[in-house]
């Protein structure tokens, strides 16, 4: 199995989204399944529940992000994994991108970029042969697509879908993202 690049800081070992292969760490924060949304207080270094779902909703994947990136948002980059069963917050889950879905929405009343990265867990048997989304069928890729609309529109926000893109994007979003963090820690608080 590839090793991780670790970056010491603050006595604690920090994972480097890149590995060997192109793969990819990704940390978890809401289990598929789940109604209750987690978020990673970077302060703190815990997780904490940050909204829960409508009764009837729930999310199809698990959901994460990818350390040492910075979105548009301010947030790290957004992940929906794809494997057989869910995890648990904090899981560290490898596994390659597929592709992103390319939006914006809409945050304190202003339209910004939130793409959502899918990749599959390395360890996955049942999506092993999805290299890229378009390997999706359709009506799961609408159904994604749907989820993020509607997770929205509950908040009485708007959700975008701009186009749905390859790997090759997704990486590219991922390098730009980390650049984005890394001049982020060097500017003066």
């Amino acid at each position: 199995m590839p090793k991780s690049t670790y970056v010491k800081r603050a006595g604690r070992k920090k994972a480097s989204p890149f590995k060997e292969k192109g793969l990819i760490d990704f940390v978890v924060e809401t289990p598929k399944g789940a109604r209750n949304k987690f978020k990673f207080d970077e302060e703190l270094g815990q997780f904490r529940l940050c909204k829960v779902l409508p009764a009837g909703a729930s999310f199809p994947y698990d959901f994460g992000f990818i350390p040492g990136t910075r979105g548009a948002d301010g947030d790290p980059l957004d992940v929906l994994i794809l494997m057989d069963e869910s995890a648990f917050p904090g899981c560290i889950v490898e596994g390659r991108l597929v592709g992103v879905i390319e939006a914006e929405q809409e945050d304190e009343g202003e339209l910004i970029r939130n793409d959502r990265l899918v990749a599959v867990a390395t360890e996955a048997h049942d999506y092993r042969d999805i290299k890229t989304l378009s390997d999706i069928n359709d009506q799961l890729l609408k159904e994604l697509e749907h989820f993020f609309e509607s997770y929205n529109e509950a908040e009485g926000k708007t959700f975008k879908l701009l186009a749905n893109r390859g790997p090759k994007r997704a990486k590219r979003l991922v390098k730009e993202s980390m650049a984005v963090s890394r001049e982020a820690k060097r500017r003066p608080k």
